[in-house]
């Protein structure tokens, strides 16, 4: 079929004088093809109607689509069974010609940024070989929008303290922060809301006012809107990850920063320049880096348990055992764990990340071996509040000891005795249940609630029994 182009020459070409013979020879068309565009008068391409097969199949294609759920090889082999004769490739294209199962695919968009103007922050889950064994991990990725400059870390997973961790290394890599950082409405920045009705976490607003940018977040299926920082992934993938072995995440994350140097160094060439280039002009509109970078850490509370150790994200670390059952205060860092008690750091631990359930030792945390294992708890804080709040919990604690008892568990049961109950009952109950070597501290309880029911609920003539207790 001749196109409009070549028509409209045909008329031309008439309106000079030239002959049909002349036209087809000039055009290399046929004679019988110009007579018929002279006789239409116009340039217009005709429709060409053709009867379509699947035409009195509509409604069972409609149904059978619906029941397939959108299978169009089982909507084919249902229609053929049903004597319909029309193949796949016919089906398809009926398919698609009337809107069934195919939508008309939209533009692309297209977005300008300014220097400074925006900041780019997603994660995606991938695989790395990590001290010989393949490990599942967080990539974390941020990119500015003008300048396409790229940082990313790797993390075995993704909370909002790894987040926080994470923005603050980037935004020092890049020595400052656009104004706003765009997110993919993540929970771990997000409290509620999408898109333009997104509210953010008010810890991660208080986060991104102390460098000066705040998180918005794109509509959601809007992943044009969010390009400059998901289309890095792949390149993530199948470059930086191919063919790389570590040794840990520490030599993970130098490797990764390394890479992102190399790369943002690389001219590209639809930008024709490299990152680095439009980083220069860039880096004049960003917010500069406050005076002062505060370390992020996060805060656990913990008791420290009878072996001298406190519990991390399911690792021990040890602390001096002159705390053994004191509350501490637990401090997580990028790279450490320190430990405080009070305003004081009494413990300082390289952070693990893998393998869990290790415990971190300080040989100096550790009772002197002379000393042995009752020298330690010669010294427990509950011990010795016993001996100052009653002198004959001495002996039993001792009592407790001998019998393998006295953890710290047992000895705040029995300070809570003391503190909770009267004096003489609680004198009496001790003194017996030494006597008798009895270090069951529930029997002792009982015994103890038996005396001050006889004390202050029996009747004037009601005799006193001093066995009942055996």
């Amino acid at each position: 079929m001749l196109n409009q182009t070549t028509r409209s020459a045909i008329l031309r070409l008439r309106e000079e004088g030239h002959g049909s013979r002349a036209i087809a020879d000039a055009l290399g068309i046929s004679r019988g093809a110009v007579k018929r565009v002279l006789a239409a008068g116009h340039d217009a391409v005709p429709h060409i109607e053709r009867a379509e097969r699947a035409v009195p199949h509509h409604q069972d294609i409609l149904a059978l689509y619906a029941s397939c759920k959108g299978n169009l090889v089982r909507v084919h082999e249902e229609l053929s069974a049903l004597g319909a004769a029309v193949s796949y490739p016919a089906l398809t294209a009926y398919c698609r010609r009337h809107g069934i199962g195919f939508a008309p695919p939209k533009p692309a968009g297209h977005y300008d940024f300014a220097p400074g103007e925006e900041m780019q922050h997603d994660t995606s889950p991938h695989e790395a070989e990590i001290a010989g064994h393949r490990t599942k991990i967080q990539t974390a990725s941020l990119a500015l929008c003008y300048s396409r400059m790229l940082f990313f870390q790797c993390y075995p997973r993704f909370s909002r303290f790894e987040c926080k961790v994470f923005l603050t290394d980037a935004v020092t890599y890049f020595d400052g922060a656009c104004a706003r950082c765009m997110i993919d409405n993540t929970h771990v920045i997000v409290l509620s809301g999408t898109g333009r009705q997104m509210v953010a976490v008010p810890e991660m607003v208080a986060f991104g006012e102390r460098f000066d940018f705040d998180f918005v977040a794109h509509e959601l299926g809007d992943a044009n809107r969010s390009a400059r920082v998901e289309r890095p992934f792949d390149h993530i993938e199948n470059n930086f990850f191919a063919g790389r072995r570590f040794a840990s995440f520490e030599d993970l994350n130098a490797q990764a920063r390394a890479w992102c140097d190399k790369v943002n160094a690389t001219s590209k060439r639809h930008l024709h320049a490299s990152p680095r280039e439009l980083f220069a002009k860039e880096r004049v509109a960003m917010k500069p880096l406050p005076i002062f970078v505060p370390e992020v850490y996060e805060l656990h509370h913990r008791t420290v348990d009878t072996e001298g150790y406190v519990n991390v994200r399911r690792n021990r670390y040890s602390v001096p055992y002159q705390l053994i059952g004191r509350d501490v205060e637990v401090r997580e860092s990028k790279e450490r764990v320190d430990v405080y008690d009070g305003p004081r750091r009494v413990a300082s631990h390289r952070r693990v990340l893998v393998p869990l359930d290790a415990r971190v030792t300080d040989l100096g945390h550790r009772p002197p071996r002379s000393e042995g294992l009752f020298a330690r708890h010669a010294v427990s804080v509950e011990e010795r509040r016993l001996a100052e709040r009653l002198a004959e919990t001495v002996a039993y604690v001792a009592l407790l000891r001998e019998r393998g008892r006295g953890g710290t568990r047992d000895l705040r049961w029995l300070l809570r005795m003391v503190d909770d109950y009267p004096r003489e009952p609680m004198r009496e109950a001790l003194a017996e249940a030494t006597r008798y070597r009895m270090a069951d501290l529930d029997r002792l309880e009982r015994m103890v609630l038996r005396r001050i029911a006889r004390d202050f609920f029996s009747g004037p003539d009601d005799p006193k029994d001093g066995n009942d207790d055996r």
